[in-house]
């Protein structure tokens, strides 16, 4: 039987390798074979070469190394992206990073209230706002201090709780993670902070002791030369092998996926002590490799194909990205770019404390991983200065739709579901009020969706680029079918001509005049939402599904290459709100990795790479595994499987 969503139909086989969509083929890129000889180690970009001739077809070549990456990672109906064919157990990644002999400074924990019905979770929320009042203004801001940096870190990137069933047992972060693998490292540079260091340091955040790993000291000066008072910064890294051992060569997709999840879990904690964040992003991959002390990793060479084997550089971590966490309310500052990377120059100097636990014994190298990640290296680019945008308040039309959650018990009790039920409704009035929190321009503004001025998005220093298609199942007051979130309304025009003529493009009923929300088909898309997400009934037994779909050559092209994982970052920061918001609102939700690129883009009607789905998620009624018994974070087993 074939399934209809009005107007676009796709017969559905019993073979999935046999579905086949009646629309016209996507149509493909096919770069030229390339040849790109580099290590980790290298810096080099378009910007340093000579004549323009030169500096073009180098941007090509990279160009090219980004689009073979990412055509030859998608999903098919009849192939997957190349990967392990098993899961490798003797050599799973160790999920925590250690600096062996660096000295190890503990964090402080939130004191715990009694066990109650309406606290599950036993946190102390007391001094914590409402979660949905931080959308429209951030409270004052706390000092830093040993209590605010501990508090800090436990709500974005410490551990969340244990979970135990029959002889595994293993953790969750408050910071999601694709496969609960965790490749993204956090390190803190900060001023000194009294009772907890008492110079000015780099240090690396590990979260199983809830403790920082002091790794370096700073000389004196450094945050009075180029930051405010009471800043410090927030760097994080990756280490593709954690995703690579299980995903394969769509690894680097799911680790900037994950960086993303960390930016906005790092943005909410911020905003819940009072705290702006912002990416530092005119510095390149040289400075914040020097900034974090990634240095020390034996240089990697790239093979020329998939290996295995023992790789113990294979474990380097690739620096993503540096975050500016400061007061709210400190106005207008500038950071002088030029002056902080001749700084920064001097950190290969400092002395840097602690080795770097091994993770697996042996290991499998998916060569275009890296040199892919050689590809986007961003260089300083000194033209880009530091700007910080006004805030902006959130959209709210329902606030009944949240129950009364603090910011803290949400973002610590935000869970993955792992199943959802089938029959849970959400009223349209939720429905909208959750997609108001994913507009990057907030509301009342009166210009167009397009600059990242809202919480969590405003901590990203790009103008969005990244929409929804949803997948309405369970919506009460709203017809099921496929819609379009349009969070950049200078595409519009382009997403119109991009997809099938026949969509209709219209404000459903109730539909806020500032959620720039269309209805494109009406009918029963839960069999279709399935297919397209690996045939996984997750995507069909929730409330609604979705597809980010990002802006991607024209901005690869106008931006450079560097903006590839960024695209990914943003969609990870979209899904962290969409946790935060499903769990606000007494649900759950899930991030789905897995999906069918270009059967995905075919029941749009595009082609070409100008527009391509790069996240997909979920959001309905969980159903609980009872099996699995649940622990507190902290102090946790003292033994792990």
């Amino acid at each position: 039987m074939p399934l209809v969503c009005p107007r676009v139909s796709l017969p559905l086989s019993r073979h999935r390798s046999l579905l086949l969509f009646s629309c016209p083929a996507t149509g493909r890129i096919r770069p030229k074979a390339l040849k790109i000889t580099m290590s980790t180690s290298s810096s080099q970009s378009p910007c340093t070469q000579q004549d323009a001739a030169g500096k073009q077809e180098e941007k090509e070549v990279l160009l090219g190394q980004v689009l073979k990456y990412h055509n030859q990672t998608k999903h098919s109906f009849t192939n997957y992206a190349r990967g392990p064919h098993g899961l490798d157990w003797a050599n799973q990644p160790n999920p925590f990073r250690r600096y062996i002999s660096a000295p190890l400074v503990h964090l402080l924990h939130p004191p715990p209230l009694p066990d109650s019905a309406s606290n599950p979770l036993n946190i102390d929320d007391s001094d914590s706002p409402l979660y949905h009042t931080v959308f429209e203004s951030l409270p004052s801001p706390k000092p830093i201090s040993e209590s605010s940096i501990s508090q800090f870190f436990y709500d974005s990137l410490a551990l969340s709780a244990w979970k135990s069933t029959g002889f595994s047992t293993w953790s969750l972060r408050v910071n999601p993670s694709s496969g609960n693998l965790h490749p993204t490292e956090a390190y803190i540079i900060a001023p000194p902070i009294e009772s907890l260091v008492n110079h000015s340091f780099v240090a690396h955040y590990a979260p199983k002791e809830h403790a920082l790993e002091i790794r370096a000291q700073i000389p004196a000066g450094f945050f009075e030369e180029f930051f405010p008072k009471n800043s410090f910064l927030i760097g994080l890294s990756s280490i593709f092998w954690r995703e690579a051992w299980k995903y394969g060569e769509r690894a680097f997709r799911y680790c900037n996926h994950d960086v993303g999840h960390a930016i906005a879990a790092v943005a909410m904690a911020a905003a819940g002590l009072g705290w702006d964040v912002r990416i530092l992003d005119g510095l390149g991959f040289a400075e914040l490799e020097k900034l974090m002390g990634l240095e020390i990793f034996p240089k990697f060479k790239i093979p020329s194909r998939p290996v295995k084997g023992k790789m113990p550089e294979i474990e380097f971590e690739h620096p993503d990205c540096v975050l500016v966490v400061f007061p709210r309310g400190t106005g207008q500052f500038d950071v002088d770019l030029k002056k902080l990377s001749l700084y920064m120059s001097k950190f290969s100097e400092l002395e840097w404390k602690g080795k770097p636990n091994s993770l697996s014994k042996e290991h499998v190298c998916w060569d275009i991983i890296y040199r892919t990640a050689e590809a986007v290296k961003k260089p300083l680019t000194l033209l880009k200065g530091f700007v910080i945008n006004p805030f902006q308040r959130s959209g709210m039309i329902s606030e009944n739709s949240y129950k009364g959650f603090s910011l803290k018990e949400v973002v610590r009790k935000r869970r993955s579901a792992v199943d959802m039920d089938g029959y849970t409704v959400m009223p349209k009035e939720t429905f909208y009020q959750i997609l108001l929190h994913c507009m990057p321009s907030g509301s009342g503004t009166g210009e167009k969706q397009r600059r990242q001025l809202a919480l969590p998005f405003r901590s990203l220093s790009w103008d969005s680029e990244v929409h929804a298609v949803l997948f309405v199942h369970r919506v009460v007051g709203l017809p099921s079918g496929l819609y379009f979130l349009v969070r950049n309304e200078n595409h519009m025009t382009d997403l119109k001509r991009a997809t099938r003529s026949e969509f209709k493009w219209s404000k459903p009923d109730g539909c806020p005049d500032d959620l720039p929300l269309y209805e494109l088909a009406r009918g029963d898309c839960r069999e279709l939402s399935k297919r397209l997400s690996c045939h996984q009934e997750i995507a069909s037994d929730g409330c609604f599904s979705l597809g980010m779909v990002a802006h991607l050559e024209p901005t690869l092209r106008d931006e450079g290459t560097w903006m590839y994982p960024r695209l990914f970052w943003e969609t990870g920061v979209l899904g962290q709100v969409l946790y935060l918001e499903a769990h606000a609102v007494g649900i759950s939700a899930t991030g789905i990795g897995c999906f069918f690129d270009d059967p995905v883009h075919e029941v749009l009607g595009l082609t070409g790479s100008k527009f391509q789905s790069l996240y997909h998620f979920t959001v309905g009624g969980p159903v609980l595994d009872k099996r699995i018994m649940s622990l507190p974070a902290y102090p946790g087993p003292s033994i792990d499987a």
